[in-house]
């Protein structure tokens, strides 16, 4: 920093690709505090240095990080912004123009500005220096074909209809940053990014369907130029910077809120006319396709038999074991991996028993991990990646026999959990606008949860995954057919034990209504598990809210009984018998 001029350095958790998971080699902000959550920042000043994080990973952080070298902050109340208000006046702090988006630069030049200092951006990551040579390669995972019959469209017919909507952008070409973009577009996938099937990569796509893909060569397999065609040029990621100083003249479409600054910069320079819109794979990735929903049912049924296996495990051998909260994360996983198709997890499994449950993104790590023990609550969010879609679901379960008040917590999550799996809405309603449904029975009894209801899921790609989502945070992006969306109210007493529901859904095409004027949208379940009976207090069910449970076990029981045999499909059997 001080060969560079610089009092300060802003080390944002994302990396070159804006990813949420990094490959080791990018997770700059866990090499320098410890943290190794997957949203966060660190700032470094010349005296004092800073991490944040948000309420997911209250308890990570601390038991990750120093707290007498770094000032744990909160990532959201705030946040960056805040701190840079109180820098030094005439102080300079340095950020690394490939970590930022312009969108999220400008919040935090406005914020430098206002304490009168400067953000200066810079050639090279004072980290990266500071790592050198310890720093692990950057990962060569190889890139493989993904087949038509999963992604249900070619690659080709993709390219295309994008390349009409950069033409109707006013553009005559879209530089492509996403790694999930990239690998829609071209019907790939690869390894570099853990817990997620991505290929980090860079591409040029023009109005007329042509591509240059920029990928490392020791990525690229012998089949993987065929699967391409000739209307796509592989280069090095090295001749990157060239091909955008020969784009003088032309109207590059690029997305300020995902791609770098360093891209917008480069393209200033070049002469390039920049239109600045959102990625225009985002949406058509977003709405899935019927081959792709089709891949995302089956995925979830066999996902479905795996968890029936694994709630089988915990309500029999663990209510005596009582493992503690890794015994369970390895459980759920192998459970996964025994249905012969798993290629990675979706995310880190979250196991949390009694206190931490009530960290919403809570992961065992050794200085907190707990035991089950018989009067508390398990919390497990677990999912899976596999080639024909990705799973993501969260069970509450009781250890032994659970309390009223516990009964009554959970049976308020779960009216909400069904208001939204239910509800009808006309076309052009966003996730926004639905958020209250999920929240109103917790609201009538002074209760709330401080997390999204709903967050966007790919095709065997991220976990999360946008535009879409439901949330109290203003969301413009209408809710499209074919989106799927996960549906995740809860509750958290800190101290004392945590609620979380979640199924996956996929919204349906517009639909009338008997007696109705207008045709609606819905959700189609896609997530088959069967909910913990002994925490349904019936008597806080409507009539309707009981015909929806008993119809959802009994179609559990239809879908997922057929995979399962013995004492599993007995108790399967008799979990989802009706209320």
């Amino acid at each position: 920093m001080a060969e560079q001029g610089l009092d300060g350095f802003l080390v944002p958790h994302e990396d070159e690709h804006q990813n949420e998971y990094l490959p080791a080699a990018n997770d700059r902000l866990a090499w320098l505090t410890g943290f190794t959550g997957s949203a966060g920042a660190g700032v470094v000043m010349k005296d004092c240095a800073a991490v944040f994080a948000d309420g997911r990973y209250t308890v990570q952080v601390r038991a990750q990080v120093d707290a007498n070298q770094f000032e744990i902050l909160d990532l959201v109340d705030g946040g960056v912004p805040a701190y840079l208000e109180r820098a030094p006046k005439g102080s300079v702090i340095g950020y690394d123009p490939r970590l930022h988006s312009p969108d999220a630069l400008t919040s935090l030049k406005r914020a430098a500005s206002k304490a009168r200092a400067e953000l200066k951006p810079v050639q090279t990551n004072p980290v990266d220096i500071a790592w050198g040579e310890a720093r692990p390669a950057q990962p060569a995972a190889p890139v493989v074909p993904h087949e038509e019959r999963y992604a249900g469209e070619s690659s080709a017919s993709k390219r295309a209809r994008i390349g009409q909507a950069i033409a109707a952008a006013g553009a005559e070409a879209a530089v492509l940053t996403a790694p999930s973009s990239i690998a829609w577009l071209f019907n790939v996938r690869g390894g570099d990014v853990i817990r997620s099937p991505l290929p980090l990569a860079q591409a040029i796509l023009a109005a007329n369907g042509t591509a240059m893909l920029f990928l490392d060569p020791a990525k690229v397999t012998n089949e993987l130029p065929g699967w391409l065609g000739d209307d796509v040029l592989l280069m090095p990621p090295g001749e990157l910077p060239q091909a955008i100083e020969g784009m003088k003249g032309v109207r590059v479409l690029i997305d300020p809120a995902q791609s770098s600054a360093w891209y917008f910069d480069r393209l200033e320079m070049a002469g390039a006319s920049i239109v600045r819109a959102m990625d225009p794979c985002a949406l058509p990735r977003a709405a899935k396709n019927a081959v792709e929903i089709e891949g995302s049912r089956q995925a979830h049924i066999r996902d479905g038999a795996a968890l029936a296996r694994f709630l089988h495990w915990v309500d029999t051998v663990a209510q005596i074991e009582l493992p503690d909260e890794r015994g369970v994360v390895e459980a759920l996983e192998r459970f996964r991996e025994e249905t012969g198709a798993l290629k990675d997890l979706s995310f880190d499994t979250i196991a949390g028993v009694g206190p931490n449950a009530a960290l919403p993104h809570y992961k065992p790590v050794t200085r907190t991990i707990r035991r089950m023990e018989p009067g508390s609550l398990l919390l497990v969010d677990g999912g899976g990646q596999y080639l024909d879609g990705t799973t993501d679901v969260t069970r509450t379960l009781a250890i032994g026999q659970p309390s009223a008040d516990q009964r009554r917590m959970f049976t308020l999550v779960l009216k909400g959990h069904i208001a939204m799996a239910t509800v009808r809405f006309p076309a052009g309603t966003t996730g926004h606008q639905l958020d209250v449904l999920a929240r109103l029975p917790m609201w009538m009894a002074g209760l709330d949860y401080d997390h999204g209801t709903g967050h966007g899921v790919g095709s065997y790609l991220g976990v999360h995954e946008g535009p879409q989502r439901i949330a109290k945070a203003v969301n413009t992006q209408p809710l499209l057919p074919g989106m799927i969306v996960s549906n995740e109210p809860g509750y958290y007493r800190e101290g004392h034990w945590g609620i979380r529901i979640e199924t996956l859904q996929v919204v349906t095409a517009p639909e009338p209504i008997p007696g109705g004027e207008r045709p609606m949208h819905g959700f189609e379940q896609l997530t088959f598990a069967p909910l913990d009976r002994r925490l349904i207090d019936v008597d806080l069910l409507t009539a309707g809210e009981r015909a929806y449970v008993d119809a959802y076990h009994a179609e559990t029981l239809a879908k997922v009984g057929p995979l399962l045999d013995g004492e599993v499909s007995a108790w399967l059997e008799d979990q989802c018998r009706a209320l």
